[in-house]
């Protein structure tokens, strides 16, 4: 019987098979298509993703890969979120199409020893006590996978999501979006065009070809299945542009809705969901595949301890309650910028200009939708965080520093330079931090309460160090457990006394 059968190979799922693979869980990967799709959905990681890559020391071939920009937009405003001011060592937009990040992904999951049954497409989920299996139908015909766990990651239209009878509420498509990856003679100098007739985002791709995204007063209104042509991608960006930019040689032209949908829950019983298959929406700010990305980041780690015995099974509910609502602030914000970006009305213009003003004139302000847009803002409730915690040791952690995001300290006296390359074999990190290796008055219980939350002391990596870096909540001698998902477990300030 297989520990988990994943359905889906794209990122998500790649990334989910690769972290249960990484700590010996046994794993099926299967994908309804023979190849991957030549087509980049999406184009580009945020910080947070890059962060999640650098914990697995994954990061370096896709910033190598990738052209870095350091802004990023919010319902195509012509002023920029800055995302150079961050709190991170990578502050800025990564441009790499979804291709080369899901071929990254697929060289880490097979150096690990994973499998992908391509041409293998789920037809059916069934679930008891004991475990599920799975109804696939192959090139050689349909057969049964009986395993422990099953994780959707089969994009919106997701049939493991279907089968197990997860409802998937939201609103329908209203609008609808056109984008064409083409060559541009004369490309514009700036990012975006747009007036009362429309807008565009012009974003230029690593190979010659440029991705032109958006729509007119006249296009939103065209259903999503209808085919785009390329003359009609020509007329409507003239129509905004007064010029197509010398636009010629069309190798993908396809049209997007606005729908917004979520999972009512990310578990039922043996079945999980993760990426588009847990939340679809507008394509705004290039949010998606980062959110599913971190899905399977929070997910893998988790579900790993509970199929190894290290944890029970109420861990993966926690999965639910941090990522749920991560997925619900998703759509809120990407259904706000398409009012922004997508919408051309006289009300709607004004709307943009008011908007635009606020983010140009309070910088924070923008540095708090750049926090937002790039994941990094992103921290769970104590009780969310450290569920294992409470029910472990029977106390629930205060201090503030439970639940968020652990930066890449800068570590003096440990075996790497920072925290990040000290996560790298999934492991949870016991940081004892302090002023020349002098950490105050640890705890007695401290690597007790640490073993019990990360499943046995051989899941901990404890180190000792002086921190060379400051972050905000970081002063001061403490104990901190970090999570292999990189967010604090448990932590606790030491008295020096």
């Amino acid at each position: 019987m297989n520990d988990v059968v994943v359905v889906g190979a794209g990122p998500v799922g790649l990334l989910l098979a690769a972290e249960l693979r990484l700590v010996g869980v046994d794993v099926t990967v299967i994908e309804r298509a023979a190849a991957r799709s030549p087509h980049s959905k999406a184009l580009t990681l945020h910080p947070r993703s890059l962060e999640v890559l650098a914990m697995r020391g994954l990061a370096e071939p896709f910033v190598r890969a990738g052209v870095p920009v350091p802004t990023g937009h919010y319902g195509g405003l012509p002023v920029r979120l800055d995302f150079s001011v961050l709190d991170t060592r990578f502050p800025y937009t990564l441009v790499l199409p979804q291709l080369r990040t899901e071929r990254l992904l697929e060289e880490r999951l097979r150096a690990l020893g994973g499998e992908i049954r391509r041409r293998h497409r789920a037809l059916e989920v069934r679930q008891d006590a004991d475990g599920a299996e799975v109804d696939v139908a192959g090139p050689d015909g349909t057969y049964t996978l009986r395993t422990a766990w099953v994780v959707g990651c089969d994009g919106a239209g997701s049939a493991v999501r279907t089968s197990a009878g997860i409802d998937f509420p939201g609103t329908r498509a209203t609008t609808t979006g056109i984008l064409g990856d083409v060559v541009l003679d004369a490309p514009p100098s700036v990012p975006s065009v747009d007036n009362e007739y429309g807008g565009f985002l012009i974003v230029p791709l690593a190979d010659g070809h440029h991705r032109v995204a958006g729509s007119t007063r006249e296009s939103r209104t065209i259903p999503a299945d209808r085919p785009l042509t390329f003359e009609e991608l020509r007329g409507h960006v003239r129509q905004v542009a007064g010029t197509d930019f010398g636009m010629r040689a069309p190798r993908w032209l396809s049209r997007f809705g606005n729908a917004a949908r979520q999972a009512a829950r990310y578990r039922d019983g043996r079945v999980l969901l993760a990426g588009d298959a847990a939340h679809m929406h507008m394509p705004m700010g290039g949010q998606g595949l980062n959110v599913g990305l971190q899905d399977a980041f929070n997910l893998g780690w988790k579900l790993a301890a509970v199929c190894q015995g290290r944890a029970p099974d109420g861990l993966l509910d926690t999965y639910h309650a941090e990522r749920h609502p991560v997925g619900a602030a998703l759509l809120e914000n990407t259904q706000a910028q398409t009012v922004l970006g997508a919408t051309y009305t006289p009300d709607a213009r004004a709307l943009r200009s008011v908007f635009g003003r606020l983010l140009a004139a309070h910088p924070a302000v923008n540095r708090q939708f750049a926090g937002e847009l790039s994941a990094l803002d992103v921290a769970y409730p104590a009780d969310g965080a450290d569920g294992a915690a409470d029910r472990l040791t029977g106390t629930r952690p205060a201090d503030r520093l439970t639940g968020t995001r652990a930066p890449d300290l800068g570590l003096d006296g440990a075996p790497e330079p920072s925290l990040y390359p000290l996560l790298a074999d999934g492991r949870f990190v016991l940081l004892r931090l302090g002023p020349d290796g002098d950490t105050g008055r640890e705890p007695a219980d401290a690597l007790a309460t640490a073993a019990a939350i990360a499943g046995g002391p051989d899941r901990i990596r404890a180190v000792t160090a002086r921190p060379t870096t400051t972050h905000d909540g970081w002063a001061g001698p403490r104990t901190v457990l970090v999570r292999p998902d990189g967010h604090v477990a448990w932590d606790t300030a030491l008295s020096t006394k």
